[in-house]
Protein backbone atom coordinates (compact mmCIF):
# COMPACT_ATOMS: atom_id res chain seq x y z
CA UNK A 1 0.00 0.00 0.00
CA UNK A 2 1.30 3.42 -1.02
CA UNK A 3 1.58 6.65 1.28
CA UNK A 4 2.05 10.00 0.75
CA UNK A 5 2.97 12.45 3.07
CA UNK A 6 3.91 16.48 2.98
CA UNK A 7 6.61 16.79 5.87
CA UNK A 8 7.90 20.17 7.60
CA UNK A 9 10.43 20.31 9.49
CA UNK A 10 11.50 22.95 12.03
CA UNK A 11 14.81 23.53 14.09
CA UNK A 12 18.46 23.69 13.35
CA UNK A 13 17.64 21.88 9.66
CA UNK A 14 19.52 23.79 7.32
CA UNK A 15 22.83 24.71 6.53
CA UNK A 16 23.58 21.44 8.21
CA UNK A 17 23.61 18.64 5.41
CA UNK A 18 19.89 17.56 6.06
CA UNK A 19 18.47 17.71 2.42
CA UNK A 20 21.64 15.47 1.64
CA UNK A 21 21.16 13.08 3.69
CA UNK A 22 17.25 13.17 3.53
CA UNK A 23 17.87 12.62 -0.33
CA UNK A 24 20.25 9.81 0.59
CA UNK A 25 17.86 8.45 2.97
CA UNK A 26 15.28 8.60 0.84
CA UNK A 27 16.80 7.01 -2.42
CA UNK A 28 18.09 4.52 -0.41
CA UNK A 29 14.55 3.17 0.70
CA UNK A 30 12.94 3.49 -2.57
CA UNK A 31 10.88 6.33 -1.60
CA UNK A 32 10.03 9.64 -4.05
CA UNK A 33 9.30 13.27 -4.29
CA UNK A 34 11.70 16.00 -3.34
CA UNK A 35 13.16 18.19 -0.15
CA UNK A 36 13.50 21.75 -0.22
CA UNK A 37 14.44 24.45 2.30
CA UNK A 38 11.93 27.07 2.78
CA UNK A 39 12.11 30.83 3.73
CA UNK A 40 10.84 30.66 7.01
CA UNK A 41 14.17 27.81 8.13
CA UNK A 42 12.08 25.03 7.73
CA UNK A 43 12.77 22.01 5.47
CA UNK A 44 9.62 21.00 3.62
CA UNK A 45 9.32 17.43 2.04
CA UNK A 46 6.69 15.80 0.00
CA UNK A 47 7.76 11.76 -0.12
CA UNK A 48 5.70 8.66 -1.38
CA UNK A 49 6.56 5.23 -1.05
CA UNK A 50 5.75 1.51 0.52
CA UNK A 51 3.54 2.80 3.64
CA UNK A 52 6.02 0.77 6.26
CA UNK A 53 8.96 1.98 4.32
CA UNK A 54 7.66 5.60 5.04
CA UNK A 55 7.38 5.37 8.50
CA UNK A 56 11.16 4.47 8.47
CA UNK A 57 11.63 7.47 6.42
CA UNK A 58 9.71 9.54 8.98
CA UNK A 59 11.77 8.49 11.97
CA UNK A 60 14.32 9.82 10.15
CA UNK A 61 12.70 12.83 9.29
CA UNK A 62 12.11 13.55 13.35
CA UNK A 63 15.48 12.87 13.76
CA UNK A 64 17.48 14.02 11.22
CA UNK A 65 21.46 14.09 10.34
CA UNK A 66 23.45 14.15 14.15
CA UNK A 67 24.49 17.83 13.84
CA UNK A 68 21.33 18.98 13.33
CA UNK A 69 18.35 19.70 16.01
CA UNK A 70 14.59 19.11 15.15
CA UNK A 71 12.31 20.42 17.45
CA UNK A 72 8.86 20.24 15.23
CA UNK A 73 7.35 17.69 12.74
CA UNK A 74 4.36 18.48 10.84
CA UNK A 75 2.89 15.76 8.89
CA UNK A 76 0.29 15.72 6.62
CA UNK A 77 -0.73 12.99 4.38
CA UNK A 78 -1.61 14.01 1.03
CA UNK A 79 -2.63 12.72 -2.60
CA UNK A 80 -0.35 10.82 -4.97
CA UNK A 81 1.59 13.13 -7.19
CA UNK A 82 3.39 9.79 -9.12
CA UNK A 83 7.02 11.27 -8.66
CA UNK A 84 9.87 9.51 -10.53
CA UNK A 85 12.67 9.73 -8.07
CA UNK A 86 13.63 11.88 -5.62
CA UNK A 87 15.59 15.52 -5.67
CA UNK A 88 16.78 17.82 -4.07
CA UNK A 89 15.15 21.50 -4.69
Amino acid sequence: MQKSLNITIYGKVQNVGFRYYTNKNARTLGIKGFVKNMPDGSVYVEAEGDADIMNTFLEFCKNGPSWSRVDKINVQEAPEKNFGDFRII
